[in-house]
């Protein structure tokens, strides 16, 4: 068994400790009314992407999400949560050390013995969920699950759900498939955004990600009998069927959607195992980031 499959198969234990260990890390993190960010890299900020939009659905403020690379320097934050798996990403650790003094900083890491302890105001430690794989699938997603706990949004379906991802069969011909589309709502666009980095990373397919409103206005004409379109999360009336048309094989997830994930993950695995493919060490990746001054 690769480190990432060891890694996947755990997640519903690493979920429910998150969602237990939340309180305590309340003072970490942010209030109702507070202007946040959340910032990464990679996997990282599209979790970042899934977490604002699910805060700022929920009522609890304005919430925005950004490449660390990409933050606006000009606007003002009450507070900047920092997703970051290694500790060690020269952007974040760029961006904590610029944002010192100006906004209230957080990091949730996996390993607290690395610069990030100095360069966050706070610091999250998830080093239960912590991985050897280059590939991430239970930091993130146990930290998604830790914010969602905070947010008074963790229910215990969504651990239920996990389990039966890992069991559930993938859908007969989806392996085979050459192209991979992934497409969410809300706070699922994120994780459709996370789906399809899965998918280049582990098995260095063909994929896209949208928001599924968005597939009808262009994407939808690259669909072919090569293509799976699966949606994390309810899809637009009308969209399976035009989907289908295309020849394409339609995939609409019924799980919680961060469930959902863990599918996806499984499918990398499975389409990196049909081509030969090691998925523990993509090609052209490292763990972290780390860029020479």
């Amino acid at each position: 068994m690769s480190h990432v499959e060891d890694e996947l198969s755990s997640q519903p234990e690493r979920w429910e400790r998150a969602a237990r260990e939340a309180a305590p890390y309340r003072a970490a993190l942010p209030v109702p009314g507070e202007r946040v960010a959340v910032v990464g890299c990679g996997t990282s900020y599209f979790m970042a992407q899934a977490v604002a939009a699910l805060r700022e659905d929920a009522g609890q403020g304005e919430t925005d999400a950004f490449a660390a690379s990409e933050f606006p320097r000009g606007r003002s934050y009450d507070q900047v949560i920092a997703l970051t798996r290694s500790g060690t990403t020269t952007e974040v650790l760029n961006l904590l050390g610029q944002l010192r003094g100006t906004a209230r900083t957080t990091a949730i890491t996996a390993d607290p013995e690395t610069p990030i302890r100095q360069a966050a105001d706070d610091l999250v430690v998830l080093d239960y969920a912590d991985e050897r794989s280059v590939v991430q699938t239970r930091f993130a997603t146990t930290a998604f699950t830790l914010l969602r706990a905070h947010l008074g949004l963790h229910t215990p379906a969504a651990v239920t759900d996990a389990r039966a991802a890992l069991t559930v069969p993938l859908p007969e011909g989806l392996v085979e498939r050459r192209e991979f589309t992934f497409l969410g709502r809300g706070w699922t666009v994120g994780l459709a955004n996370e789906a399809a980095l899965k998918m280049r990373e582990a098995s260095l397919s063909w994929t896209e990600a949208y928001p599924a409103m968005e597939y009808r206005h262009g994407p939808i004409s690259v669909s072919t009998g090569d293509t799976a379109t699966w949606t994390l999360g309810p899809a637009p009336e009308g969209l399976a069927e035009q989907v289908r048309a295309t020849g394409a094989l339609w995939i609409e997830g019924g799980l919680d959607p961060l469930a959902e994930l863990i599918r996806v993950q499984r499918l990398a695995v499975a389409v990196a195992a049909a081509r030969g493919l090691d998925p523990d060490r993509p090609r052209h990746l490292t763990r972290s980031v780390i860029l020479t001054p």
